[in-house]
């Protein structure tokens, strides 16, 4: 009796779900992570040693640290399994990244490929290899602008679920009314991508991640058809409109907190009966004190690596946004 007594104690009293682990997915823009070299084919003449923001070895190498910092301090005991980034240069910043620093111990592999963009800024995606695996990749170009393409990465993890990735930078808003038009194409081109995914797989598990430029609310966000509450049934789910009632933001502009860094995700990550699960709770933007410092308005905003043109040695003007998923067996 006393040995059937501890069986039940240790039993769980509870008969929902059972998790056994997490997946993690941060997204960040790390604002112009540039190398030192003058591109001729871009504009990048800025983050040179000679030009305006004398764009050193030593400041990029401060850079790459920095990111680096901001990604372990994130994981809190569990690294980023998936890190979209944008505002990345070339492959060589990034294996920079992944290979010179302690983030090396974590096996990071990267996708990326060149865009359009007259900076010569990319969208790009890092994985650990020990919990994803990916099966194919590709860009899809934004109605023949010179902007930066959407990523796609479809892979697998190590629990077998298979997962649809996307990493957007859409334009900025600089423009007025033209700048809307394009973040319209850009949300054109990623509906449509992600409706012939559903075409394929109904049930296909979908995470869409990036700065767009524009908030949760906003008309080019509203075209993707995402529901932002879980009421009634959709096929995707805006996770960050609640960020922003909250008063919440990943950018501040004017001593004016906005949040532009969004996640969304397919119904079938938020109801699916195992594997990656989550909820509209499990979105986070990561803030933490050393990221950021003291503005005029006695508040706090994101620590910049540049004020103008003055370095100031800091990170970038977002803040990092955090997807944790449930697994669920």
């Amino acid at each position: 009796m006393r040995f059937f007594a501890v069986i039940l104690f240790l039993m769980p009293f509870s008969t929902g779900e059972v998790y056994s682990q997490v997946f993690k997915i941060m997204f960040y823009n790390v604002e112009n992570f540039f190398d030192t070299e003058n591109d001729p084919h871009t504009n990048d003449d800025n983050f040179t040693p000679q030009g305006e923001n004398h764009w050193t070895r030593e400041r990029f190498i401060k850079k790459r640290n920095n990111i680096c910092k901001v990604t372990v301090a994130a994981g809190k005991g569990h690294m980023p399994d998936i890190i979209g980034l944008c505002e990345v240069e070339n492959r060589y910043v990034l294996r920079q990244l992944v290979e010179e620093t302690p983030l090396a111990k974590y096996e990071y592999d990267i996708v990326h490929y060149n865009s359009p963009d007259r900076r010569g800024i990319d969208a790009a995606l890092l994985y650990c290899k020990k919990s994803f695996t990916v099966l194919t990749s590709k860009t899809y170009r934004i109605k023949e602008l010179q902007t930066r393409d959407i990523l796609y990465v479809k892979g697998y993890t190590a629990g077998n679920d298979t997962l649809h990735l996307f990493v957007n930078h859409w334009s900025s808003k600089w423009g007025g009314a033209e700048s809307e038009n394009s973040r319209m194409f850009a949300a054109k081109t990623l509906k449509n991508v992600v409706d012939s995914v559903f075409t394929t797989d109904i049930n296909a598990k979908i995470c869409i991640m990036g700065d767009f430029n524009d908030y949760p609310d906003s008309n080019p966000i509203k075209y993707l058809g995402a529901k932002a509450k879980n009421e009634g049934k959709g096929r995707l789910y805006n996770l960050s409109q609640h960020l922003q009632e909250d008063g919440q933001g990943s950018i501040k502009y004017q001593n004016r907190w906005e949040l532009i860094d969004l996640f969304f995700v397919s119904e079938s990550l938020m109801t699916g009966k195992k594997g990656l699960q989550c909820t509209f709770n499990d979105i986070e933007i990561f803030s933490p004190e050393f990221l950021m410092e003291k503005t005029t308005d006695g508040g706090f905003a994101p620590k910049r690596t540049y004020k103008g043109l003055r370095y100031a040695g800091g990170f970038s003007d977002h803040l990092p946004v955090i997807l944790t998923f449930n697994v669920k067996n």
